[in-house]
């Protein structure tokens, strides 16, 4: 007789672990391969086959989380009319960044936590492919120039308004009226700067 893991096959027991690991993350359970395979239905054997510890399972997630979040902002970016200014299209990649960190909270954190392991080189390859897409834009913003400053400072400050949604530290706020927030912030730093860099210098 067939068991349930038996039932998966060419790669589909892996996606079904980790499916089942991101509804666990995402229903606040207690996170564990056990866990994992419990919600997947199959042997609390059966994630070994592909995970050989809790490590690898959370660098997995984090993997996925990456390529979906990239994919959001893909798809946020594509949006856009063409015409869109610079700041625009900035704002919305820093808005599209923390709608996902509030839609997807565990997953987020997990993506950006000590838990995962930085010598996986697919954790790693997914990281750089989210920064990669960044800064491609910016160049295509900002022909002819040094991208790297720009890029950091966008990332950081999305990044640091996820977690200070995530952590409370800013007034709870329905979704459209924190993503109201979080672009009004960004066209004021962003905006401020290239004001600031088209003014005169001061003798």
């Amino acid at each position: 007789m067939s068991t349930s893991e038996d039932r998966y096959h060419h790669g589909d027991l892996r996606a079904a672990l980790l499916a089942a690991a991101v509804e666990t993350l995402e229903a606040g359970e207690t996170f564990s391969l056990r866990a994992v395979a419990r919600r997947a239905g199959v042997s609390a054997t059966a994630p070994y086959r592909h995970f050989p510890d809790r490590r690898a399972l959370d660098s997995a997630v984090a993997v996925a989380g990456f390529q979906d979040l990239r994919s959001d902002l893909v798809d946020a970016l594509g949006a856009l009319p063409g015409s869109s200014a610079p700041v625009e299209v900035i704002a919305t990649l820093g808005t599209a960044y923390v709608e996902f960190a509030l839609r997807r909270p565990a997953v987020f954190r997990l993506m950006f936590g000590n838990e995962c392991d930085d010598a996986d080189s697919e954790r790693v390859q997914a990281a750089e492919e989210l920064h990669d897409l960044l800064h491609r834009v910016l160049e295509r913003l900002f022909p002819g120039t040094a991208v790297s400053d720009l890029s950091t400072a966008l990332w950081s400050t999305a990044h640091g308004l996820a977690f200070l949604h995530l952590d409370g530290k800013l007034r709870p706020e329905p979704l459209s009226e924190v993503t109201d927030r979080v672009r009004a912030s960004v066209v004021a730093i962003f905006g401020l700067g290239a004001a600031a860099a088209a003014s005169p210098a001061h003798e």
